[in-house]
């Protein structure tokens, strides 16, 4: 877990004693500079890392999952949520972490960050989208022989069984996403007239209600009524071929109907090179676009770019946040 003082300063939250058995093990030579918030911070250097503590519950081991370590986990994302929401973080930035054991270690039902934080920050409704490192800024202007680099996918729905995910579509959830979406890319993107491509949910858009009625009866209208107020949208499409060039172009977005149905192409176009942003919150939130890897855990061998994106973007997502 990170937070961000400002644009440039840097604060993890965890176990001050993990962080340096961590970097013994991997020998490398940093500094655990242990403050807390309010406090005067001890500023960025190269070797130095400052922490806000919050104590584990349980020794850790590498790659062994613990659910007496549940409480620490969500700990962590409790006062960065605090420490944003009081001004003394521009943004946070969460590393994976395991669902099934949240679960396990008492927390039934819980189903990933972008619904606790949701929850934590007491909103109705946040928008779960996945941004590849060249879309930070701007849009695709013109097609291509190939998938175009930059690319965010945002979701109508997220954690759901796919049984679930027609039920959970309504106008009304819709033209929320809709709503939050428009308004983050430009709060946080600097894109003032966001352009945004819609999937359909069934196979062909629907086929004219032949292969389903939710591109008729839920995403058309809803469309419509947002595009009368002066929103820039394009679709129902079929998702099978919305992921092309010549349809992405000048595209700021796409919001795919549920999680499976827009991700696998981002991720193909560019995983490891990508981050998860929570849209619809009063904070910056970005994480990394992969899981845990448990078999990596301690090895050294994992790669650190997502994360390194992801730092990137809530730096700049943090700054336009304070600028506007």
């Amino acid at each position: 877990m990170l937070a961000a003082a400002d644009a440039t300063d840097w604060v993890a939250i965890g176990d001050p004693v993990l962080l340096r058995e961590r970097a013994e093990a991997l020998a490398l030579d940093i500094e655990v500079a242990v403050t807390a918030p309010g406090q005067p911070h001890p500023g960025p250097r190269v070797g130095r890392l400052a922490v806000w503590p919050v104590d584990m519950k349980a020794r850790c081991i590498p790659g062994v999952l613990d659910p007496a370590n549940a409480d620490y986990v969500l700990a962590t994302l409790d006062l960065a949520v605090t420490q944003c929401l009081a001004g003394n973080a521009a943004a946070m930035v969460t590393a994976p972490l395991h669902k099934g054991v949240i679960c396990d270690g008492g927390h039934d039902g819980f189903t990933g960050h972008t619904e606790y934080l949701r929850d934590a920050c007491g909103v109705e409704e946040v928008v779960m989208m996945l941004a590849t490192d060249h879309a930070l800024h701007g849009r695709v202007e013109a097609a291509s022989d190939t998938l175009p680099t930059p690319l965010r996918v945002a979701l109508a729905t997220t954690h759901l069984p796919l049984r679930e995910v027609a039920d959970a579509l309504s106008q009304a959830s819709l033209e929320r996403v809709l709503r939050i979406l428009a308004q983050d890319l430009t709060r946080y993107f600097a894109v003032k007239a966001p352009r945004i491509a819609v999937c359909g949910l069934n196979p062909h858009a629907g086929e004219g209600g032949h292969l389903g009625r939710e591109e008729i009866e839920v995403i058309s209208p809803t469309l419509e009524r947002l595009r009368a107020e002066g929103f820039c949208l394009d679709g129902p499409l079929p998702a099978d071929t919305l992921f092309t060039p010549r349809h992405l172009a000048g595209v700021d977005a796409v919001l795919a109907m549920y999680h499976d149905q827009g991700l696998p192409v981002l991720k193909y176009s560019g995983f490891g090179q990508a981050a998860n942003i929570t849209l619809g919150l009063p904070l910056a939130r970005t994480s990394v676009d992969h899981g845990t890897a448990l078999d990596l855990a301690g090895t050294g061998q994992a790669s650190p770019q997502s994360l390194a994106v992801a730092i990137s973007l809530a730096e700049q997502m943090g700054a336009l946040a304070q600028a506007g």
